[in-house]
């Protein structure tokens, strides 16, 4: 009986295989796979805008950002402290939603930075002066007060100074009043930011620059050598003067209040959000004000901007809109919510010439 039970089972087996073998060929790969009814690019759309750069301008894109998401049917977009040269990294990276999609600057973007988005197929920026900012040496309210001039910043943090021969020594100041009597006899302790910083870039360009030129030795080099007059003018010492502080102009207020024998430079706005705990240094006896730098009679002072990938508005929804929500003059005006934020606004003329280009969202030639 058993025998003929094995009989029956392998016979239904052999049947059930001739059928299938009989019957149509079945693939898999023929049965369409369950898909979304858009394509998959798509799906970086749902992204919301990211915006990365300087730590100066990150205050007035957060503010921007927060009414954007409040009056809009977009999400706020999402801003982040990387410092200008680290911002244009990432920028520069690839196209897409989940890359960034502005880059917020204290300085205008470089030439090498631009090479740099071309590789990667980003050839359409568009470049905002959205408006100015001092840039201040700080230090706590509770410690002596200082009127510098340019050259005396230089003199207190070149690497090099001329030695008068022809030469170069060691910048051997170790205390302010080292370069003039006139100076608070405190050590020269300088908090700024690292080399990415936008702000240090300006910092150097106007204010190292300006002193070198000062000098008569550093005059004539700049005539003489304009390439070696740059690297001497710009190189900030590294014996422990100046201390690289971060890309966060917060974190040196906070070490300001730690340390009252230094100082640290920040951009205004920080200054003026923190006006309670710290104060600024005069330059050439120009107190860094509002009206003072709007004027240009402050003599550190720089723009600011911000630059779009244009490209991104294909993936990125509502960046064209954030754009023009940064550019109207309830937000960047004089009377604009951005002006509380501490950003010193661009003469109407400019604004209207900026406004045009972003609003046609025309990229930079």
């Amino acid at each position: 009986m058993a025998n003929i039970k094995r009989v029956l089972i392998a016979g239904l087996f052999a049947m059930g295989v001739a059928l299938v073998g009989c019957g149509p060929r079945i693939d898999l790969a023929d049965f369409e796979q369950p898909v979304s009814d858009a394509p998959v690019f798509m799906t970086q759309q749902a992204q919301k805008i990211k915006i990365v750069g300087s730590s100066t301008v990150a205050p007035f894109s957060m503010t921007v950002a927060e009414q954007f998401g409040a009056a809009s049917s977009y999400a706020s977009p999402i801003v982040e402290s990387t410092g200008t040269g680290g911002g244009f990294k990432a920028f520069c990276r690839s196209l897409g939603g989940d890359e960034p999609s502005i880059v917020n600057a204290s300085r205008r973007i470089k030439s090498s930075e631009r090479e740099l988005c071309a590789a990667a197929g980003i050839t359409e920026i568009i470049e905002v002066n959205i408006g100015f900012d001092g840039i201040v040496i700080a230090n706590a309210k509770s410690a002596p007060e200082f009127d510098l001039t340019k050259e005396q910043i230089y003199r207190a943090l070149a690497a090099e100074l001329p030695n008068g021969a022809g030469g170069w020594q060691v910048n051997s100041n170790r205390f302010w009043s080292d370069i003039s009597p006139e100076l608070p006899a405190l050590p020269i302790i300088v908090l700024g930011p690292p080399p990415t910083s936008g702000t240090r870039d300006a910092f150097a360009d106007i204010a190292l620059v300006g002193g070198a030129l000062a000098i008569p030795e550093m005059a004539e080099l700049y005539d003489r050598n304009l390439d070696l007059f740059g690297k001497k003018a710009r190189t900030i010492r590294n014996d422990g003067a100046w201390i690289d502080s971060g890309e966060n102009d917060s974190s040196i207020v906070r070490m300001l209040l730690k340390n009252e024998n230094s100082v640290g430079v920040v951009g205004f706005s920080f200054l003026e959000q923190n006006l309670d705990r710290v104060k600024g240094a005069r330059v050439n006896g120009v107190e860094p004000v509002f009206s003072q730098i709007e004027n240009a009679n402050y003599g550190i002072s720089r723009s600011l901007f911000m630059y779009v990938k244009k490209q991104n508005t294909d993936f990125v929804p509502g960046l064209a809109d954030f754009v023009r929500e940064f550019t109207q003059e309830d937000s960047w005006g004089p009377n604009g919510y951005l002006v509380d934020k501490g950003l010193i606004p661009l003469t109407a003329e400019q604004r209207r010439i900026e406004q045009d280009t972003a609003w046609s969202m025309t990229p930079i030639s």
